[in-house]
């Protein structure tokens, strides 16, 4: 496989990035599997998972978004998937209810972009402007949730 596929293929987290409809939701509900496999894991192999995740993807991102010509393409859902599974990671041991409210409290932290969140989207180069947003938004929602299911 050639590395303009892998990345492709890592972007779109598999396809996910190309719905046609919700793509960030799509790519988010494609990060669920992993996060079911990782938690039986223990925190320690899910976070460096979640830290390679979030390497490739910004390999990844960038790559698409040079040979797509934009500065955050649609498709490019791999941010989505680091984001939540962060979030889910620090929202770890709130059960079934924090689990729900971290996916949710991402989602929003992640279309709504509130301060910090909005600022570091503009990172440069573009792979990292990418995925800081949805990392960030990623620790908002794990903390928040923590602390509402508590």
């Amino acid at each position: 496989m050639d590395s303009a596929l892998a990345a492709r293929l890592v972007a779109t987290w598999f396809g996910c990035g190309r719905s046609p409809i919700a793509p960030g939701t799509v790519g988010t509900l494609g990060a669920l599997p992993l996060h079911l496999a990782l938690r039986a894991l223990g925190p320690i192999p899910y976070a460096v998972a979640v830290a390679a995740i979030t390497a490739a993807g910004t390999w990844a991102a960038q790559r698409e978004a040079e040979r797509l010509a934009e500065d955050d393409p649609q498709s490019v859902v791999v941010d989505e998937v680091a984001g939540v599974l962060l979030a889910l990671l620090l929202a770890r041991g709130t059960g079934i209810k924090g689990e729900i409210l971290a996916v949710v409290l991402f989602r929003v932290f992640d279309i709504w972009k509130p301060g910090a969140i909005d600022r570091v989207q503009h990172l440069e180069p573009q792979g990292v402007g990418i995925m800081a947003d949805d990392v960030l938004a990623g620790v908002f929602a794990g903390l928040a949730a923590r602390w509402l299911a508590r």
